[in-house]
């Protein structure tokens, strides 16, 4: 019995051996309380050391990395500990990269502070670990001032919530008649409800002219019973809101004073068509013309997405798109794209990973938005409905949007929106095509309508 030889297979240079990446760098095991830090055995003697989580024990820290000439960190937190020591190697210079938790999880052997930061270190050092996405300086700052904006609204939706309670407790049913408590005619209300009126024929002349509810139905939901400790509640709560709104508008102020420093030497972008009129919860400031010009494009001009959707957009992702490659890199790091989960050539699930990311978030409410709007991506979000169930079609059309962007900013060229009868054509041409397909294969060729019905009469 013969053997068949084997031909030799040359492996080539790059798998046989890991180059080294980073020769002077260093790995940190962040905590709460220390750090663990690992460096070259090479570079010092004592290459592990622990340092507290005190600023002067981080000034320590980066003056030990600095004698030692390091050019390259990484670190591994979970958490915010890990904030003010990235600030600060930063801010000396230093390349720092925060990696995933996950990705470094399975450390050989068994598990510890020292044996972490060393690992670490190793995979760093062969160029195995990505770093996660950190805008820039300014982009954190306006990222931290939206953010903040946006946990006062959910505070303060607290508080309306509050203040429902305590109406619909003295039996004032304003909640059932005013689509929302909080637009002028509400808040008229309750002030003067707070300030002492209990006449329900005065409260209800405070009816705004735009409100739909005439103002004998507003006369027969204001007759409560006015209890001292639910009025107190009522009290307390429009105090929050109003201090909480306060807050919400003083973000605002903070945000465009650091967005007029970002765009005072940008040219000034041409004239942008003039946007919808904002509703009393949307910001009253302009964020589409500085949002417009650090990334060369309007975004409001994709459907469903608004001045604050596009401001916050920029924030999170940042104003430059070379960090992804291409753009499915982009939608793999938003969690938008199909995952990949094969083995022996089975597809087990193309699910999308859980996320948590505001970047994500803010897309799937723009395909919502969108998906009630006549236009393109409107058509495709009914079409993708009809297909799979509301869930994963508001993550398609989300998918769609972030492609878009992606697209937008990478070129800077301005949206056009082909609208839902041109998409329409384009899915009836698509379909037309596949079944011409399906019908040469098996031997069969489609005849107009309108041509068969003229040879009949014929």
């Amino acid at each position: 019995m013969t053997t068949k030889k084997r031909k030799h297979v040359r492996i080539p240079r790059d798998f046989t051996r890991l180059d080294i990446m980073h020769p002077v760098a260093a790995g940190i095991d962040i905590g709460s309380s220390s750090h663990f830090v690992a460096v070259s055995p090479h570079l010092c003697e004592e290459s592990v050391r622990e340092f507290g989580a005190l600023t002067p024990d981080l000034v320590s820290l980066v003056g030990w990395f600095k004698g030692l000439g390091i050019q390259s960190v990484v670190m591994e937190s979970t958490g915010i500990y890990w904030v003010p020591l990235y600030e600060m190697l930063e801010a000396e210079g230093i390349d720092v990269q925060l990696v995933n938790a996950h990705h470094v999880r399975s450390v050989p052997g068994r598990k510890s502070d020292v044996l972490d930061c060393q690992w670490l270190l190793k995979l760093h050092t062969f160029g195995l670990l990505r770093g996660s996405f950190r805008p820039t300086a300014e982009i954190v700052t306006l990222r931290t001032y939206l953010r903040q904006r946006d946990s006062l609204v959910v505070r303060s939706g607290v508080e309306v919530q509050h203040m429902h309670k305590a109406l619909n407790l003295m039996n004032i049913k304003l909640s059932t008649v005013l689509s929302d408590i909080t637009g002028k005619t509400g808040l008229n209300i309750i002030r003067a409800i707070v300030a002492g009126q209990r006449d329900p024929a005065v409260l209800a002349s405070m009816r705004d002219g735009r409100c739909k509810a005439c103002e004998q139905t507003l006369l027969d939901s204001l007759t409560g019973n006015y209890v001292p400790e639910h009025l107190f509640a009522l009290r307390q709560a429009l105090r929050l809101y109003d201090m909480l709104q306060a807050l919400i508008e003083e973000c605002d102020q903070e945000s465009t004073k650091l967005l007029s420093e970002l765009t005072e030497s940008l040219p000034t972008p041409a004239p942008i068509p003039k946007a919808k009129k904002r509703g009393h919860k949307q910001p009253q400031v302009d964020y589409r013309t500085p949002a417009t010009q650090l990334l060369n494009v309007d975004l409001t001009a994709i459907p469903g997405i608004s001045e604050y959707t596009a401001i916050t957009l920029m924030s999170e992702i940042g104003t430059d798109m070379s960090r992804w490659p291409t753009v499915k890199r982009f939608c793999a790091w938003l969690r938008l794209a199909p995952g990949t989960k094969i083995t022996g050539g089975k597809v087990l699930s193309s699910r999308t990973l859980p996320t948590t990311s505001r970047a994500v978030e803010l897309l799937r409410t723009a395909a919502v938005n969108a998906g009630r709007t006549r236009t393109a991506i409107g058509a495709f979000y009914r079409r993708m409905t009809l297909r799979l169930d509301s869930g994963r079609a508001v993550v398609a059309t989300a998918h769609k949007i972030a492609r878009i962007i992606y697209h937008l900013i990478s070129t800077a060229q301005p949206f056009q929106e082909p609208g839902q009868d041109a998409y329409d054509a384009q899915q009836r041409e698509r379909a037309v095509r596949r079944i011409q397909h399906q019908a040469a294969a098996l031997g069969l060729a489609l005849v107009p309508a309108n041509k068969s019905g003229a040879a009949a009469g014929c």
